[in-house]
């Protein structure tokens, strides 16, 4: 039987003097309650209670092990009160994980926002190391996992938060070396600057999207920034993060390529643990990043 359920009878059966005081305390029998009490004194192998017709009265052990005991229930209530403020405060520690690139781009500047404005959370930021199961981040001590893939799975919670816009670009200097792109597919015909995650490109919206092998990978890396530098070095065509590389196509150090043929956005999901009641810390989270998104878009590019 639960030794928590024991002592909290015995306690209060100490404190009212009485078995059925106590049982109607807790809501319970007196049969019942004293029952509890015998199989604590069972456990314990002591006798705590002195039954008499007309009253009881605690041994000398009993009074010794009510003090323990009820100094434990309330040490386990007052912790249990704490942690279910912090439940319900946006406070603590919140730890979260996402991929290297969008970590050091996008998501890194909203949670560093996020953390000025919450100087109650202590956040652990932490980039890569994010497992094919959805799950593993968990297991691994995180509160909440970033991805860009819709990832379904019962046993965690998801949510999107923004949607990330691509671009096909490359440098002035590589157009001017090479016939320029009239179709998705002269995509076969040309340098390519491909994310290791990601050999295979998708162009085009909803029906008319097509995907594309790149064949001619001139230079691979899992960094977007390091793409982003190889393309503006004129070595090849780059599908990059339009956030990452805004600023090298307004000042003209990339140019947009196919701009008639859109690009898919990237979904931006954030997976937290399961549970009908989310911390507040993590609710403060996924608003924060969902607004951060929605009031930091990116401008749009001239034509």
């Amino acid at each position: 039987m639960d030794r928590m359920l024991l002592m909290r009878s015995f306690v209060t059966v100490a404190r009212l003097g009485s078995f059925n005081g106590a049982a109607r305390t807790l809501n319970s029998s007196g049969s019942l309650v004293s029952r509890h009490v015998a199989e604590l004194e069972r456990q314990i192998g002591v006798r705590l209670v002195n039954r008499t017709a007309r009253s009881i009265s605690l041994t000398e052990q009993g009074l010794r092990y009510c003090e323990f005991a009820a100094r434990i229930l309330a040490e386990i209530e007052a912790e249990e009160a704490r942690i279910g403020q912090q439940h319900d405060r946006a406070e603590g520690q919140l730890s979260v994980v996402c991929p290297k690139w969008i970590g050091s781009l996008d998501v890194g500047d909203a949670i560093a926002a996020f953390a000025a404005a919450h100087p109650r959370i202590a956040v652990r930021f932490e980039l890569g190391g994010l497992s094919e199961r959805t799950y593993d981040f968990l297991d691994s001590g995180f509160d909440v996992a970033l991805h860009t893939r819709d990832l379904r799975d019962s046993r965690v919670h998801l949510k999107k938060i923004a949607s990330l816009p691509f671009t096909l670009c490359a440098s002035e200097e590589y157009v001017k070396r090479h016939s320029s792109l009239a179709h998705p597919s002269d995509l076969a015909a040309h340098d390519c600057l491909v994310h290791v995650n990601e050999p295979v490109w998708r162009l085009g919206q909803g029906s008319t999207s097509s995907l594309h092998k790149i064949r001619n990978v001139a230079f691979s890396s899992n960094s977007y920034i390091a793409l982003q530098k190889a393309a503006v070095q004129g070595r090849g065509i780059a599908l990059l993060p339009q956030r990452s590389a805004y600023e090298d196509l307004v000042s003209g150090a990339l140019l947009a390529q196919l701009p008639s043929v859109p690009v898919p956005e990237r979904p931006l999901f954030a997976v937290y643990g399961p549970g009908q009641t989310v911390p507040r810390k993590t609710v403060a989270l996924l608003e924060f990043l969902t607004r951060w998104f929605r009031e930091n878009p990116i401008p749009v590019l001239a034509t």
